[in-house]
């Protein structure tokens, strides 16, 4: 069995089971009545709570955990790990191989051979909530055509009879210094702006299960790094009839500076949790 391995640095996630477990235990007793979600995908100091609350409230029963990522421009190819399994700080993560053989004869893709967090660092919260589930790895690109392949995901799964839940995973905006985008100059002013301009117009869109404004908001504004993704649990979403998205929590990594007295950062990232379904 060919095992894929962990590609990210220590410290984006713990690598012992106990300390995930303890990590996710406050999430273990939510309700379990939703058929997708959104998660942000940063290290788990900064969004790892929000990650577990969005995957915490999946339905158990799934047998296959779909994970889709980003950091894909549009137009790009979809990316599958090709590997038989995924390590995670639970052993090894089955790969549902006939949908992932299946998807690619639907749309096509390519191996996923690079390094990249939007899947892996989720992986350890899927596979603690979905013990005895099987992984379908897969990342999308940033064009309409992710919300058309998500509702693919869907037939795809019923042809093999499969129960499945879809994740998306993204970051909102990454403002600041380190990345480039600067608008609004810095501190408060610059921090409510991200919050209650810049990322409420994208959850808007996500909320309002409008894909093309979804890409435009994300296109125009840098307010989502991997909006294939999203359109990706949309398309997914609209096919099972799962109803729109729900907001369950949105923060920034500059909470985290505020509440530790460091005031706000010169840069930060936003973070959204989302439901669909229940």
């Amino acid at each position: 069995m060919q095992i894929r391995d962990y590609s990210l640095p220590a410290g984006w996630f713990p690598r012992d089971c106990a300390s995930v477990s303890s990590f996710l235990s406050d999430f273990n007793g939510q309700k379990r009545i939703f058929g997708a979600a959104i998660a942000p995908h940063a290290g788990w100091y900064y969004s790892g709570r929000l990650s577990a609350l969005a995957v915490a409230g999946l339905k158990p029963e799934a047998g296959t955990i779909v994970v889709i990522g980003g950091h894909l421009a549009g137009g790009r190819e979809p990316l599958f790990a090709m590997e038989d399994a995924v390590k995670t700080p639970f052993g090894a993560m089955e790969i549902d191989t006939d949908l992932r053989n299946a998807l690619m004869n639907d749309f096509g893709g390519s191996e996923d051979c690079y390094r990249d967090n939007t899947v892996e660092v989720l992986l350890p919260i899927v596979h603690h909530f979905f013990p005895k589930a099987k992984l379908l790895w897969l990342r999308l690109g940033a064009g309409i055509e992710s919300f058309e392949r998500g509702k693919i995901i869907s037939k795809a799964a019923a042809k093999l009879n499969r129960t499945i839940n879809v994740i998306a995973s993204t970051d909102l905006t990454h403002y600041g210094a380190n990345y480039g985008f600067s608008p609004k100059g810095g501190g408060k002013a610059a921090l409510d702006w991200v919050r209650e301009e810049n990322d409420a117009a994208f959850i808007k869109a996500v909320e309002s299960a409008d894909s093309g404004e979804v890409l435009r908001r994300a296109d125009e504004d840098s307010s989502s790094c991997s909006a294939g993704a999203v359109l990706g649990v949309m398309g997914f979403a609209e096919a099972q009839k799962l109803g729109k998205a729900r907001l369950l929590e949105y923060a920034t990594s500059a909470d985290i500076s505020i509440k530790e007295g460091e005031g706000i950062p010169d840069s930060f990232v936003g973070y959204a949790a989302f439901t669909f379904g229940g």
